[in-house]
């Protein structure tokens, strides 16, 4: 190489190098990500302030902070009404105003408790769970109480659940949880559900949680789940409160009935349907006669009367235990309802199962003269019958074995409803699995402390696939044959009433749900395999 290829050659080189390096230092580099969260300064009155008369405070931050979900998360206790307001709302800063409103209770300590609302402005990182306490009296109170909250019925419980706690005191009763703000406020804190109510005075208490939908920190059955501790708690305490919440039943009400077709009214309800009673007030012929059946999917009892009467309303009165009204409809001479009947039953069902059918109309008979089953060998099949009233569903039961394949057929006159109408011919084919395309769940329930007991494998929304009932005298092995491929949720349920069902609480009965536990972990069922579990329960 020549001298003058080697010049050239040394400074594109030395060029070359140094708009690397421009571009390297010019290249933006981030730095670590902020995770430390905002630190409380001062305040103004200070913090845990004796004799508090002010009417504004000043929270002062070591950052820019701004307040997450304030509505949800800032709980005032005792609350204020009205409430106080929180500045600023929607824009950054190092300092919280609270602007009090509402005339202070004396000799009172207040609990301004911010959750995790207060988080920097930048990377929103938390300050957990920061109070700000004052007394308007000349000491803080500084008992406090803690425990667990639970959903009754639900694997998962809501987040942000609400304790509160009422003075027993000469102006109390059990009503107040529907009208009465509480004396003391706190909510669940974690994944776990635990609470702590602090800051509170001696005395004795009522202690309720709610699921409060409307953040009023009153009662309303209509939307909130409530729990409670069976008896009142005495302040101080060492005892660790566990509470299970629930939505009660609403108490009965129905609505105005309402005209669908000829002889045919609907009535809406609220509550419990199962004692309903609705009898005819208008003036109506000796052979008048009606039936009620339960909607599967609505809360409405459908009414079907006979004969039809040409009358511009009719008056009926409708009773549910304590429940009593009077109610009447508009009377309109509509197009009648001709029968139609569906099976409840389609394409595959298993060996241990029943083929069921309903209809549009109330049933009244079914012959089994003009019912036949017939297998795929051609075979007729021998079947029982039984009819549930309630929901309008006749089923037939009869023996089956793996992959067969069953003709149902309904002949003229097989079926005959309220109105003396009959079917036509109809006929239905359903057929059972395979026993090696499906598994088998044998679960031990070790510990049960009382019979009878509900077991139910459900999918992840809590819908029930198949579920076991057991009396003492059979034990505590429950096997679930014929399960189709998949994953369960497996829940036991105490049926302390043995009526074969879950049963919720009732506040101002002071009934608590049933109990309900849930297997730790979702049970995967698998084609021509045999799961075998123990549950072992505390």
């Amino acid at each position: 190489m020549n001298l003058k290829r080697f010049i050239y050659f040394f400074l594109a080189l030395i060029s070359f190098s140094f708009f690397f390096n421009c571009a390297k230092r010019g290249m933006p580099q981030g730095g670590e990500i902020d995770t430390i969260p905002p630190a409380f300064v001062n305040s103004y009155p200070e913090n845990f302030s004796p004799n508090f008369k002010a009417e504004e405070i000043r929270i002062n931050f070591s950052e820019y902070i701004k307040l997450d979900k304030p509505n949800r998360q800032i709980i005032v206790s005792p609350p204020m009404d009205p409430k106080p307001e929180f500045y600023p709302m929607g824009s950054a800063s190092k300092e919280v105003r609270i602007k009090i409103l509402d005339t202070l209770l004396e000799n009172t300590t207040y609990t301004i408790n911010f959750g995790n609302s207060i988080v920097d402005n930048n990377e929103s990182n938390p300050l957990p769970f920061f109070k700000y306490v004052f007394s308007t009296g000349s000491y803080v109170d500084s008992l406090s109480v803690k425990g667990t909250i639970k959903d009754a019925f639900n694997r998962e419980t809501d987040e942000f659940v609400s304790i509160l706690l009422y003075e027993v005191d000469s102006t109390y009763n059990d009503s107040v949880i529907y009208d009465r703000l509480p004396t003391y406020i706190s909510y669940t804190q974690d994944t776990l559900n635990t609470f702590s109510v602090e800051n509170m005075k001696e005395g004795t208490y009522r202690m309720i949680a709610l699921l409060d939908k409307n953040q009023n920190y009153k009662f309303d059955p209509r939307s909130d789940k409530i729990g409670f501790v069976d008896s009142l708690i005495e302040i101080p305490t060492e005892e660790n409160y566990n509470i299970s919440i629930f939505k009660e039943i609403l108490d009965f009400e129905v609505e105005r009935p309402k005209q669908l077709s000829k002889n045919h009214l609907i009535f809406g309800y609220k509550g419990n349907p199962d004692s309903t009673k609705i009898r005819l007030i208008s003036d109506h012929t000796p052979d008048f006669d009606y039936r009620i059946i339960q909607d599967r999917e609505k809360d409405t009892l459908h009414y079907w009367y006979k004969p039809f009467m040409e009358v511009d309303s009719l008056v009926f009165e409708v009773s549910n235990q304590k429940y009593l009204d009077t109610v009447y409809t508009k009377i309109r001479d509509m197009e009648r309802d001709s029968l139609e009947i569906n099976p409840l039953t389609k394409g595959s069902f298993d060996v241990d199962d029943k083929f069921k059918i309903t209809a549009n109309l109330p049933l009244v008979k079914l012959d089994s003269n003009y019912v036949k089953i017939i297998n795929q060998d051609s075979i007729a099949i021998p079947f029982t019958s039984t009819f549930e009233n309630r929901t309008n569903t006749y089923s037939l039961d009869f023996e089956k074995e793996e992959k067969q394949v069953f003709n149902i057929q309904l002949l003229p006159n097989a079926i005959t409803d309220f109105f003396d109408h009959t079917n036509d011919t109809l006929n239905f084919k359903v057929k059972t699995p395979v026993f090696s395309d499906l598994g088998i769940l044998n679960m031990t329930v070790n510990n049960l402390k009382s019979y009878p007991v509900i077991v139910q494998l459900t999918n992840s929304k809590g819908e029930v696939y198949k579920e076991l009932i057991h009396q003492e005298d059979d034990g505590n092995l429950f096997i679930f044959n014929y399960l189709k491929p998949g994953k369960y949720l497996l829940r036991v349920i105490y049926d302390e009433n043995n009526n074969g069902k879950w049963d919720t609480g009732s506040y101002l009965n002071k009934s608590q749900a049933e109990e309900i536990i849930y297997f730790p972990k979702e049970i995967e069922v698998r084609a021509n395999w045999d799961v075998v579990e123990t549950f072992r329960l505390k």
